[in-house]
């Protein structure tokens, strides 16, 4: 989980890799040919037959099949890296994209009008700035939720965190670590419980736009 451009799915690659479990990018089943959203009924049941699965690796923030995959998981791992950080990485990713012209899934690709919009719902730049404190917010709050009390929320804020979590994935725990999670021990413990509110963090309401 995490804002656009945090490397959500870099790390989930890198996880499923490790873990030697399926990954799926929310993005590539739900951003159809045209930028088309899936139809939700059809997006739900795609996601509900891949969490069937024993192990898996997901990546995205879709708040329409989250109850699906949080029903199925272990370990919420959430990126909240410095918004500046965030911002730099997505426009030279953004910059990069529309240069080359390379297509992202189903023959979508990002183009300059990303780089002008200031429409959220037409620019993933314009989305990633203003939902920031949107993200940070919502998972601080599905952190503390006694609902999700049989989730390990795991919070990355610096790179280095992130690079220590996938270090450690799918390691086996020696006699000192045994039955605990390898990944629950990559991160300071203290971020898993610690909440910041800030005066104008703001509810997530909806799901990344289609930015073609």
């Amino acid at each position: 989980m995490g804002n656009s451009g945090s490397g959500k799915t870099t790390l989930a690659r890198a996880l499923s890799t490790r873990l030697a479990a399926p990954h799926l990018e929310l993005d590539s089943v739900f951003h159809q040919p045209g930028w088309e959203p899936l139809p939700t009924e059809q997006f739900r049941a795609l996601v509900a037959g891949f969490v069937a699965a024993d192990q898996w690796v997901i990546d995205g923030n879709y708040s329409k099949v989250q109850d699906l995959i949080w029903q199925r998981a272990d370990t919420v791992v959430w990126i909240d890296l410095p918004r500046r950080l965030v911002m730099w990485r997505l426009i030279w990713r953004t910059l990069r994209r529309a240069a080359l012209r390379a297509e992202l899934w189903n023959g979508n690709r990002e183009t300059w009008r990303n780089l002008l919009h200031i429409d959220p719902a037409k620019s993933i730049i314009a989305w990633s700035w203003t939902r920031h404190r949107s993200y940070r917010e919502r998972y601080l709050r599905a952190a503390a939720d006694p609902a999700y009390q049989q989730l390990t929320f795991i919070r990355l804020r610096t790179p280095a965190e992130a690079a220590r979590l996938l270090s450690q994935a799918g390691r086996a725990p020696g006699r000192a670590d045994a039955g605990r999670s390898p990944a629950r021990e990559a991160v300071d413990p203290r971020h898993l419980v610690r909440v910041e509110r800030e005066p104008d963090d703001v509810e997530v309401g909806g799901d990344p736009p289609g930015i073609g």
